[in-house]
């Protein structure tokens, strides 16, 4: 989870899940033998990743190529060991070339999720702002993208990143849910309100969304309305749940406090256009 956004809502965590998997039916090389290699490779990355790392390892000396390098990255990722994953998958989507631009923005995207574990938010950006270089069409890096920034406190340029998102997939409420967080710690609670609102029209008991209105009530001295839907959040999640301390603690009148940023802010970046899903 990204401690700047959970601050500001747990949804963040969905940004930030369990590495992606490349389509294990377009793996890096497509030669039969390696299909079912990279399938099983990846399988034991997920599952036992320690015992796939010789595994990977050694199918790479065997001649395995880019497919088992990436087996080795995903391997790297899951035992936890982000920075050298990070490296990888970078030293893949570099050694392909221009080929594949689809695929190549994969391995940026999954890079930048290493980084983000690694604590490396300036990383992640770089990374990310490289996949979205080659396919600007994904949501999902936009939104990946965001978070680094929110990571950095950044949230010019996350809620920016949340917008072209937005337009990608118009009416999300998770997206939305993480502007109305981002616009409450760039202290906008009025733009935050609308987030919140907006997703509650589509999701109407929708704990995050109920946190973010709650919480953008509070500060704009709508307290009737904040307790409301802190009230609900509580008659709708676990007692003992992070949503729940939340909500207790919005009704005490307390607003959720970012912690220090991970890294400065990088440059702003200029994507160009993307490519297809």
């Amino acid at each position: 989870m990204l401690l700047v956004l959970a601050a500001a809502s747990p949804a963040a965590a969905q940004g930030v899940g369990p590495l992606n998997q490349l389509n294990p039916l377009s793996p890096l090389d497509t030669a039969p033998d390696h299909l079912k290699r990279y399938s099983e490779c990846m399988s034991l990355a997920r599952s036992e990743p320690l015992k796939a790392l010789p595994v990977a390892e050694k199918w790479h000396g065997e001649g395995g190529g880019l497919a088992a390098r990436h087996c080795v990255a995903v391997a790297m990722f899951e035992a936890g060991r982000y920075l050298p994953a990070a490296a990888q998958f970078e030293a893949i989507a570099r050694d392909m070339g221009s080929d594949r631009p689809g695929l190549r923005a994969e391995l940026w995207g999954q890079a930048g999720q290493a980084f983000i574990e690694a604590g490396a938010a300036d990383k992640a950006a770089e990374a990310q702002s490289r996949a979205i270089e080659l396919k600007g069409n994904d949501p999902d890096l936009w939104v990946d993208r965001g978070l680094s920034y929110a990571a950095m406190r950044a949230w010019p340029r996350a809620i920016s990143d949340f917008d072209r998102a937005l337009i990608l997939r118009p009416n999300d409420v998770e997206i939305l849910v993480l502007r109305a967080a981002a616009w409450r710690n760039a202290r906008n609670p009025t733009r935050a309100l609308d987030d919140a609102a907006h997703a509650l029209r589509i999701a109407p008991d929708h704990s995050e969304a109920l946190l973010e209105r709650g919480f953008a009530s509070l500060v704009l001295g709508e307290r009737n309305q904040a307790n409301n839907d802190f009230n609900k959040v509580l008659r709708l999640v676990p007692p003992d749940s992070a949503a729940a301390r939340r909500a207790q603690a919005g009704l005490r009148g307390e607003q959720p406090v970012p912690p220090p940023a991970e890294t400065p802010p990088p440059a702003p970046a200029t994507p160009k256009g993307g490519g297809k899903r």
